[in-house]
C-alpha cells in the first residue's frame, strides 16, 4: 500500500501496545483427561462451523492445531452469545468476559478450559481477547457503520484481534509482522460481511458502509428487498476489490511467521478469499445463496498455495504480485 491511511496507523499502534503486554498464565485445576476432552469439544465445534478453518489448521503441527481450534471455539462461542440478542446476550456476554480472562479457570466449561490452556501456553495478551468481546458487546446495539474507517475498526476488533492471537500460536518474528496480520484479519472479515449480507439483514444488521451505499444510490431498504442491479453490482465490485487488496497487502507477512505455520495461514487466506470469486461467479447475488468454495475446490488449490509459500520463503517482500 502506497500510503497508510489514518485508521490503519491507529490500529497498528493499538495492536503493538497489546502485543507488548503478554498474557498471564491462568491457574487450571483440571486433570489432563479433562483438558483433552475440552480440546476434543473445540475440534468438534471447529469442524461443524468452519470447514475452511478446520482444513487450514490441519496443516499445522498437532499441538498448534489443537491450540488454534481452542481459539476458534472461544471466538465462535462469543459470536453465538451475541446472536442471542437483547438483554440476555448482554448479561451472558458479561459473564463470558469474566471467564475469558479470569486467573481461576472454570473447568466445567470445555471451551473456557481449552482457551485458558491456550492463552497460558502461548502467552496470548488478554487485552486482545477483551477487545474482541467488547466489540461483540457493542455489536448487539450497533448495527450500522457510517464509513469504511468505522467498519475497519470493527473488523480489527472482531477479526484482526483473532489474527494477532493466532500469531502467538503459530509464532512470529517480531512487531513488523503486526500490520500484515491486521490486513489479513480485515480482509477475512470483509469477506464474511460480503458473503453474509442477506443473513445479517435478517438479524437487523447492515455492515456495508452507509456512505458508500448512498454514493451508489442504495439504501437499507434495497438490501431488505434483495435488489441485485447495476447499482448493487458496482458497490460489490468496489468491496471485493478492497478485500482483495487487503489480502494482497497481507501476503508478505506470511514469511514473518514460524515456518511450520506458514502453509496453514496461507491456506486459510487463499481458501477464504475464494469466496469472493464465487460471489462474482453468481452475479453478486448474496441474498438467495451462500457463497462458498467446494471441498474439492479447496483441495485442488492446496498445491498451488504450498508452492507460493515456498517461493515466499526467506523474503518478506517477494510475495507481492
Amino acid at each position: 500500500m502506497s500510503q497508510t491511511p489514518d485508521w490503519e496507523t491507529q490500529l497498528n499502534q493499538e495492536a503493538i501496545q497489546c502485543v507488548r503486554t503478554p498474557g498471564d498464565a491462568p491457574h487450571i485445576a483440571a486433570t489432563e483427561q479433562q483438558v483433552q476432552q475440552a480440546f476434543a469439544e473445540c475440534e468438534r465445534i471447529t469442524a461443524c462451523n468452519s470447514k475452511t478453518f478446520h482444513l487450514a489448521t490441519s496443516l499445522l503441527p498437532r499441538p498448534k492445531q489443537l491450540a488454534m481450534r481452542g481459539l476458534y471455539a472461544f471466538c465462535r462461542t462469543t459470536d453465538d452469545i451475541v446472536d442471542l440478542g437483547g438483554d440476555s446476550a448482554s448479561r451472558e456476554l458479561s459473564r463470558w468476559r469474566q471467564k475469558a480472562v479470569s486467573p481461576q479457570v472454570d473447568a466445567t466449561d470445555p471451551v473456557i478450559l481449552a482457551w485458558s490452556r491456550v492463552r497460558g501456553d502461548y502467552s496470548i495478551p488478554g487485552t486482545l481477547a477483551l477487545r474482541l468481546i467488547e466489540a461483540m458487546a457493542d455489536d448487539i446495539a450497533h448495527t450500522r457503520y457510517p464509513s469504511f474507517a468505522h467498519l475497519a475498526d470493527y473488523c480489527y476488533a472482531v477479526a484482526a484481534t483473532v489474527g494477532l492471537m493466532s500469531m502467538h500460536i503459530t509464532g512470529f518474528e517480531g512487531e513488523e509482522a503486526i500490520p500484515y496480520a491486521i490486513r489479513l484479519g480485515i480482509a477475512l472479515q470483509l469477506t464474511n460481511i460480503l458473503r453474509d449480507v442477506g443473513e445479517d439483514w435478517q438479524r437487523g444488521r447492515v455492515y456495508l458502509p452507509q456512505d458508500e451505499l448512498a454514493r451508489h444510490g442504495l439504501s437499507d431498504e434495497d438490501i431488505g428487498r434483495a435488489v441485485v442491479d447495476d447499482r448493487w453490482r458496482s458497490l460489490m465490485r468496489l468491496q471485493i476489490a478492497r478485500a482483495r487488496e487487503m489480502y494482497r497487502a497481507a501476503w508478505p507477512g506470511i514469511a514473518m511467521l514460524s515456518p511450520d505455520g506458514q502453509f496453514a495461514v496461507a491456506a486459510a487466506a487463499h481458501l477464504y478469499s475464494g469466496i469472493l470469486g464465487d460471489i462474482e461467479a453468481h452475479g453478486y447475488d448474496v441474498f438467495t445463496r451462500r457463497a462458498h468454495v467446494s471441498a474439492v475446490g479447496k483441495l485442488l488449490r492446496l498445491p498451488g498455495i504450498w508452492w507460493r509459500v515456498r517461493r515466499l520463503a526467506g523474503s518478506p517482500t517477494s510475495g507481492r504480485e
